[in-house]
């Protein structure tokens, strides 16, 4: 699959500019194994980067122009690199310009370049293929230019791109596009990016996502007032408890404890993120052992939580996670993702794929109406150079 997307990237490149490009460059989507709607909570998140991806083709061309072709949009820009950068009516653009206005403000000079792009992402999908934009685009021009930009640095640049844009984003995506590697997922500490590599051989399952293909409206005023919620529970808790400084340094005793003064929905959210937390720790010590059925359990957990502590679930999200835990050959199933549609995350017994697929396509569509949409992923490696 990918090699007919670089094939297509590099053949267009050719073609646009009539040379070979000088630099390839694969920047991943990502997963989230478990850890959702903790990462503004200081806890941590256990992302891994997937085997979908952007292809960019790259090269200099010794002038001051970026000369950019986005192949799925059937669209192009043409940006200066020395003047400053300003947002544009292109939303794909700004992503770019924003990358190129990190690298002015760190000091970094580049010159003009020729790039085209492709994309076997999911658009809307949660995959993050805005981070891979970013990502992929940085690493590229690091490259073309030897600006000798360490990768973990690459990721917050991207990170900070992403917030020009418009879109307060965490580290999570930008850093597992970059830092992903095959057959790990990564424990990455929200408060700190500390982070340490964990098996993820799911030699005996599959990953398969599937794609509700709703979006509900509430997202993103919802995800305020989750946040609202959950500073309010840390702040019971610090008034009662002086040592805790955060959900991590708290046990699901002491949130009991307190349920009298706190709203129930307070309560609901700040007990949600205190087990959370834990289940990520839990995850990471279940992969290294090898043990992929506490996995599972623990995603089906966490979608318990999302849905009904967190409130963050939708009907059809409920369905195809209920659809899930009816079947055997199923482990685990959550929402990936902030929440109110979007993505199932599953895994799936090898050789029960595609009968599990048909029957969920059926059952969701009498249900809904709706189509239902599948992505088979394998955890892979973050953004690199490809070397045919």
């Amino acid at each position: 699959m990918n090699e007919i997307l670089i094939k297509k990237t590099t053949d267009f490149f050719q073609k646009k500019f009539n040379s070979v490009a000088d630099k390839v460059i694969l920047s991943p989507g990502r997963i989230n194994i478990i850890g959702e709607h903790i990462d503004y909570n200081d806890g941590y998140v256990l992302p891994a980067a997937i085997d979908k991806i952007i292809c960019f083709a790259f090269e200099k061309n010794n002038t001051t122009t970026a000369n950019i072709s986005a192949i799925d949009l059937d669209e192009s820009v043409v940006i200066d690199v020395t003047k400053d950068t300003e947002l544009s009516d292109a939303v794909w653009t700004n992503y770019l310009r924003g990358v190129l206005l990190q690298l002015k403000l760190k000091g970094f000079e580049v010159g003009g370049f020729n790039c085209s792009f492709s994309s076997n992402i999911p658009t809307g999908s949660g995959l993050s293929s805005s981070a891979a934009l970013e990502c992929g685009f940085l690493y590229g021009i690091n490259e073309m230019f030897n600006l000798g930009i360490k990768p973990i640095d690459m990721a917050l640049m991207g990170q900070k791109a992403e917030h020009w844009v418009g879109v307060n984003c965490g580290i999570m995506d930008q850093f597992s596009s970059v830092m992903g590697l095959e057959n790990k997922v990564i424990k990455i500490d929200c408060r700190t990016l500390d982070y340490t590599y964990h098996d993820a051989n799911f030699v005996n399952y599959s990953l398969i996502l599937f794609d509700s293909n709703v979006k509900h409206s509430l997202f993103t005023s919802e995800y305020n007032v989750r946040r609202i919620e959950c500073t309010e529970g840390l702040g019971i808790l610090k008034a009662n408890f002086p040592e805790i400084n955060s959900f991590r340094d708290c046990t699901e005793e002491q949130v009991v404890s307190l349920k009298s003064k706190m709203t129930d929905k307070v309560y609901r959210r700040s007990l949600y993120a205190v087990k959370e937390i834990k289940r990520v720790i839990l995850a990471c010590a279940a992969l290294d052992k090898g043990d992929i059925a506490t996995l599972g359990k623990l995603m089906f957990e966490t979608h318990d939580g999302l849905s009904k502590d967190y409130e963050v679930s939708c009907e059809e999200l409920d369905y195809l996670v209920d659809l899930a835990k009816a079947e055997e050959v199923v482990i685990g199933s959550r929402l990936m993702g902030g929440g109110f549609g979007g993505c199932t995350i599953t895994l799936v017994k090898k050789g029960s794929e595609e009968a599990i697929k048909e029957k969920f396509t059926k059952l969701y569509k009498e249900k809904f109406n709706i189509d239902l949409k599948i992505y088979d992923v394998k955890v892979s490696n973050g953004t690199s150079i490809y070397i045919n």
